[in-house]
């Protein structure tokens, strides 16, 4: 009698971080229409990889994040409710719950290669085998712990790079973060992006399919320091792409905590970045140059991976999913990184690609939370969903059953911390017309009208409009609504730091 195969697809999740939701080729990076990427190519990213996923899978086009820093966002994602509810609303808030537990009670075998950003940092989190490399240049979780990247350097006789190393450079305050890789002395080998992506492509050559497969690969970048190899860089400093613009009507309506953490970010060099109120076009360019420099490098280890796990047979029953915890200012609202409600931080690129199992080539444009993904991948691993969860399936979504659907409402928190300092907690409402944001303690707020103002450049809070005011409060009151039920979920009991 020949023993029956498990059916259940391999999961492959890729998660890259603080990538923006513009910066996929397929998609349309920077808004331009095709005829315009046709006539000017040099205008677009190169994703040649990600475009091949889009193509053939499933891209959610309105996937946003519950939380607008890493940890939040991730414990958000893999726990299926919202970070208030996760426990986790800042970065180095300890990890309590893991659906990765759920897969691998349900057989899978379960592998982290790269970034989870977990905490503690090595927690098994469900994981039977975790290859963990965390942020290129941290500071926050502890300085000198020693993930596989610093193993990577010690074995190669070299100090893995940071700001420390890096302050020594002339120029270090004008480069904004803009830190070419051949700066930092070590090898191409062992950018933290090429070595994660070399260590996951070892994994799967040396592991026969044998169970089903949850294999979740992290990659450090874009995140800063932006520091591509140097020789993906001219490709995007000869390229004509629009640049932020820094107004000072804009920044006279930011809220009062935003507007100082654009100072404290001149003052502080977070990620070595020292931040400019006033950036110039030469800065600017050179720091979206280096970003999407890291984008291109990202897509081109995404490609090698999926060519390798399809020679080991894991792409013949899988599910591959690509997203990022948030995005990057990158100076848009006179920011750098993340900690904001702009769409820019909180929506995200996200694409499933299972073409045997979904019908490929198309979009999903209704709203969604990124975590939906959770649920999803419980019923394809036919592994319990916990009523608990606050996430909603985008499985029928997937299969073409709920084409246009989505939610109603999207939500996004944060904590307050050493760099959002201004406010206890931030938190976001948006639906398809309309954004709400709002900071506790103070009466400075955001309110956005997104078919007249899409980039989110004109603050409506203070309006005197009574179309304006009448919005507002009623974001406002399904916020609280939003919270007040989030205060009836328990967090179930979780072995994530056994």
């Amino acid at each position: 009698m020949t023993e029956q195969r498990d059916q259940r697809p391999n999961i492959i999740l890729i998660i890259t971080d603080q990538q923006r939701y513009d910066t996929i080729n397929a998609l349309g990076a920077f808004g331009l229409s095709d005829a315009q990427s046709a006539e000017n190519p040099l205008r677009h990213v190169r994703t040649p990889h990600l475009d091949r996923l889009v193509r053939e899978g499933v891209a959610f086009t309105n996937c946003f994040v519950a939380g607008a820093s890493c940890a939040p966002s991730r414990a958000s994602l893999f726990s299926g409710c919202y970070p208030h509810t996760a426990g986790v609303m800042r970065n180095a808030d300890p990890w309590r719950m893991c659906w990765v537990e759920d897969l691998a009670r349900a057989g899978y075998h379960c592998v982290n290669v790269g970034k989870m950003h977990t905490y503690p940092f090595e927690a098994p989190s469900g994981f039977h085998e975790r290859f963990v490399v965390e942020n290129k240049d941290r500071y926050l979780e502890g300085r000198f712990f020693f993930d596989r990247w610093d193993i990577a350097f010690q074995a190669n006789g070299l100090e893995r790079p940071g700001r420390v190393q890096y302050r020594e450079l002339p120029d270090y305050r004008e480069r904004l973060g803009a830190i070419s890789w051949d700066l930092s002395g070590a090898p191409e080998r062992l950018h933290s992006d090429v070595y994660v992506g070399g260590l996951a492509r070892w994994w799967v050559e040396k592991k026969p399919p044998t169970q089903p497969l949850f294999l979740q690969v992290g990659f450090p970048g874009p995140h800063p320091p932006y520091d591509p190899l140097p020789q993906y860089i001219d490709h995007y400093m000869q390229m004509d792409f629009p640049l932020p613009e820094i107004t000072p009507k804009e920044m006279d309506a930011l809220p009062a905590p935003l507007r100082a953490m654009r100072v404290h970010n001149t003052e502080v060099d977070h990620d070595s970045i020292f931040w400019s109120l006033d950036p110039t076009k030469e800065q600017l360019k050179r720091l979206w140059a280096h970003y999407l420099a890291n984008v291109t490098m990202i897509d081109e280890q995404v490609g090698a991976l999926m060519e390798a796990l399809g020679e080991r047979g894991y792409l013949e029953n899988a599910v591959v999913v690509f997203t990022s915890d948030h995005g990057d200012c990158l100076g848009d609202h006179g920011q750098i990184q993340k900690w904001t409600m702009h769409d820019c931080i909180t929506r995200v690129p996200f694409v499933v690609w299972s073409p045997n199992r979904f019908g490929g080539g198309r979009q999903e444009h209704g709203l969604w939370q990124q975590m939906d993904l959770a649920p999803a991948l419980m019923e394809l691993a036919a592994a319990p969903v916990p009523p608990s969860w606050e996430a909603v399936s985008m499985l029928p979504a997937l299969r073409g059953d709920l084409e246009g659907a989505g939610r109603e409402h999207v939500f996004c928190e944060q904590a307050g911390d050493n760099i959002l300092a201004g406010t206890e907690l931030m938190t976001m409402v948006r639906t398809r017309e309309w954004k709400v944001v709002h900071y506790l303690g103070i009466e400075d707020g955001e309110l956005y009208h997104l078919p007249s103002d899409p980039a989110e450049r004109t603050n409506l809070w203070n309006s005197t409009k009574k179309e304006h005011a009448a919005q507002k409060q009623a974001l406002l009151d399904t916020l609280l609504q939003w919270r007040l039920r989030g205060a009836l979920r328990a967090p179930r009991q979780s072995l994530v730091l056994s």
